[in-house]
């Protein structure tokens, strides 16, 4: 045991007691030190960045006296420190000396006094020191400060027409320039001049300050050629960029591994299918915004427990098609790494981005989409040509032009964008307005097909719902299935059968996909209950060779009627719970039918008993059908270069002609198509030799004229129907013609004869109605099984 002597114990606390404050105090004027150096000599060093702003220094330069003066004070009480630690040394010593048996310790006692003394010395002569080398700082700065100070001082906002929002703009940066860290990031200090410098140089409100074109950089030199995209025939890297940490990822990655070998014959097929086509690659930021911590991620913790899946199908299948397409791909799940890949400057988002985008195309969703326009500041106005929103169920040009959606009672929380239409990505092609992207269902080789028709249990249905409140209050409709089938479930539960599922159904709880795969390879049926809208399993059933049995929605489900759609950028009534399914495969795959009707509900189950079918996949939701449409849409979507407005109405001198039209009435007098002696631009897509013009029905949108004459509208083409002249070439009397913001416009009031024509592009769409109105529509053709492109547009 170590023993230790009362001396020593002494010794102990009179080192604590004398010489603890003293080091305390040392260190406080240390650390004030070093803290002063740092705000004082920050100025110096942060000059240098971005540009070497000039600005910065002027701040430091108005204190420089202030700086000095204090340097010398902290020397000067360092050294007034360091004498009456001295002579306390000298009075505990002497006092120690008449003490007989502890004339031994004085020595050994007071080296740790010494040694403090010599480090308080050696602080105060760095600090000496530094204050002369700061002074020589300061006198250089003021001496360089004065020469530009002049120029500098007399910055006064310049009243030039072409910049006309320059004299607001400085009027609020002297208001709020400090409300965010980001402007002093881009040297913003509170003089005039660093507000005009950053407004011409890093925004673009102001005119270039004619003394800052002395340090200009100089022009960059041309990009180097493109490198060109290749099609690639392996998987590993793309897993690598998913990443890893949520269950949502693991699925994704699951599927991209359990698919690779269809995606690679898909990707070998196209490139064929192209001969060698150069194409571009494309930089591309996929970034997933609700996986992020930031918007929740409420999908990852339902992963495992029969949450929606289909959005994850669907980014899964984006990503595999991006890859094999031969693009080079960022992927990002946080917002972290979006404001890292982007370049965005700290602070707290107002300020535009510190580089040039570094990527041609970015794929996102809404959440990603709100987070983006956060912390890019003007340049996200700058750059959301360059975006691709992934949206279920779509976006309509009415939700999302922001004036005109507040204006008109459009205004939701998902729309008001004001991007191009076509920039939202759809899971279905539903909404013409709007890009179909889509998804992929895995797809059957011979020998798979007929040994699935061999082994189907004609009396099997599986019912589609993994949540148990989907089979809240269908007790009736089960109650009739069962009579003719054995029921199945995938119900997802924890520790007991879910109650609202019945005793006689045959629940397998939450199966992996392969299982649940295997399970619809044996039913005969797939049956929905009206919920969830519009998913992946339906197709994957009726590509495993079930029939799709749905309800009938009568009245049609809305936004207007059904708290499901609700505050969706969308006024699409949905006839039914798969709306692709009913109009794009129908029977006998799909049945849809009144489940109010217990008569037509079991009549349609005992049909379907009776009816063979074989499986079957549109080729759209292939994987060769999605690697097409995609490529399709990189190559040909541009919606960064402008097009100038349509012409307001002017006033014609009689001798003035209008140019002749570039449409022409078909042989049947019907519709207009294409003029054959005008010219095409080769660039243009879709050809615009696949455009039909057909006037709708009073109450019939676009979209369901086309539909009826065996077209697809494609609001591409509307600005070739926004003419005056195009009116009269359909025998249309107009006695008045107005143009207005509506998205019904083109159209034409037949009972009082007046034409209207549209003012704002972004409001061209398929999509709407109106008893007063009969539409002017653009329809074009497509390749079957294949309704996102025409027959020329590959």
């Amino acid at each position: 045991m170590i023993t230790v002597n009362a001396d020593g114990k002494i010794m102990v606390r009179r080192c604590l007691v004398t010489l603890r404050p003293f080091r305390i105090f040392v260190l406080g004027i240390g650390f004030f030190t070093l803290c002063f150096l740092m705000t004082s000599l920050g100025g110096q060093f942060s000059a240098k960045r971005l540009g070497d702003s000039p600005f910065t220094i002027r701040t430091e330069v108005m204190g420089a006296l202030e700086s000095r003066g204090v340097l010398r004070r902290m020397s000067d009480m360092l050294e007034l420190l360091m004498k009456r630690m001295d002579i306390l040394a000298r009075l505990e010593n002497s006092t120690d000396f008449h003490k007989g048996d502890e004339a031994r310790f004085p020595l050994d006692r007071f080296q740790p006094a010494a040694g403090l003394m010599e480090r308080i010395q050696a602080i105060a002569q760095n600090v000496s020191d530094i204050a002369i080398k700061v002074d020589q700082i300061l006198r250089n700065s003021l001496m360089s400060a004065k020469m530009g100070d002049g120029r500098r001082d007399q910055c006064e906002v310049p009243r030039d027409p072409k910049y006309p929002d320059c004299a607001g703009k400085v009027e609020w940066m002297r208001a709020r320039w400090t409300s965010d860290p980001c402007y002093a990031f881009f040297g913003v200090d509170g003089t005039e001049c660093s507000f005009l410098i950053y407004l011409s140089e890093v925004e673009w409100f102001c005119p270039p300050l004619p003394w800052r074109n002395q340090t200009a950089a100089a022009p960059s030199p041309p990009p180097p050629p493109r490198a060109q995209a290749a099609f690639r025939s392996d998987l590993a890297r793309l897993l690598e960029l998913v990443g890893t940490g949520k269950e949502s990822l693991s699925f994704m990655k699951k599927r991209i591994r359990h698919l690779a070998q269809q995606w690679l014959r898909a990707a070998r097929r196209l490139e064929q299918k192209l001969k060698g086509r150069q194409r571009d690659q494309k930089h591309i930021l996929v970034h997933i915004g609700f996986l992020t911590e930031e918007s929740g991620d409420v999908f990852s913790p339902r992963v495992l427990k029969g949450g929606p899946l289909g959005e994850m199908v669907q980014w899964a299948d984006i990503l595999a098609a991006l890859f094999l397409l031969g693009h080079s791909l960022r992927v990002t799940v946080s917002l972290k790494e979006l404001q890292s890949n982007l370049g965005v400057p700290p602070g707290r988002g107002n300020c535009p981005l510190t580089n040039p985008l570094p990527f041609d195309l970015i794929y996102t969703d809404y959440h990603g989409l709100q987070q983006m326009k956060q912390h890019m500041g003007l340049s996200f106005k700058k750059y959301r040509c360059r975006v691709r929103v992934i949206d279920t169920f779509g976006t309509e040009p009415a939700y999302n032009h922001e004036e005109y959606a507040t204006l008109r009672g459009f205004r939701t929380n998902w729309g008001y964008w004001n991007l191009h239409p076509s920039q939202f990505m759809t899971m279905f092609p539903h909404t013409p307005d709007n890009s179909f992207m889509g998804f992929v269902s895995e797809e059957l080789n011979k020998t798979e097909r007929q040994l699935i028709k061999s082994n189907k249990v004609g009396s099997m249905a599986v019912v589609y719902g993994k949540e148990a409140s989907i089979w809240k209050g269908k007790e009736r409709f089960l109650a009739i299935l069962n009579k003719y089938m054995e029921i199945h479930g995938t119900v997802y539960y924890e520790t007991q059968r879910p109650p609202e599922v019945p005793a006689f159904v045959k629940n397998h709880g939450l199966l992996p996909q392969h299982e649940f795969q295997q399970l619809l390879r044996k039913a005969k049926l797939f049956i929905g209950f009206g919920f969830p809208y519009e998913g992946p399993a339906p197709l994957e059933a009726i590509a495993n060779g079930c029939v799709f049995l749905q309800a009938r929605f009568n009245p049609p489900h809305s936004s207007l009627n059904h708290e499901f759609f609700r505050g969706k950028p969308t006024s699409r009534e949905v006839s039914s719970q798969h709306p692709y399914a009913e109009d794009f495969i129908g029977k006998p795959h799909v049945w849809t039918v009144d489940y109010n009707n217990s008569e037509e509900f079991e009549a349609a189950i005992k049909a379907i008993m009776r009816t063979q079918v074989d499986p079957y996949l549109p080729y759209e939701y292939t994987c060769e059908g999605m690697l097409e449409r995609i490529h399709a849409y990189i190559q040909h979507q541009d919606f960064c270069t402008t097009t100038s407005p349509p012409p307001p109405p002017r006033a014609k001198s009689p001798a003035m002609q209008s140019p002749p039209s570039v449409l022409a009435l078909s042989p049947n007098a019907t519709h207009l198509v294409w003029s054959p002696s005008a010219s095409r631009d080769p660039r243009a897509w879709p050809p615009v030799d696949s455009l039909q013009v057909w006037v709708s029905e009073t109450r019939h949108a676009c979209t369901e004229t086309c539909r009826r004459h065996g077209l697809v509208c494609e609001p591409t083409f509307f600005r070739f129907l926004n003419k005056k002249e195009v009116f009269l070439q359909l025998s249309i009397t107009c006695d008045s013609t107005e143009y207005e913001m509506n998205h019904l416009y083109p159209a034409v009031a037949e009972n009082v004869h007046e034409c209207y024509l549209q003012k704002e592009p972004l409001l061209f769409s398929c999509a709407g109605h109106n008893s007063k109105y009969r539409r002017l529509c653009p329809c074009r053709d497509y390749r079957e099984g294949q309704v996102a492109l025409c027959r020329d547009c590959v």
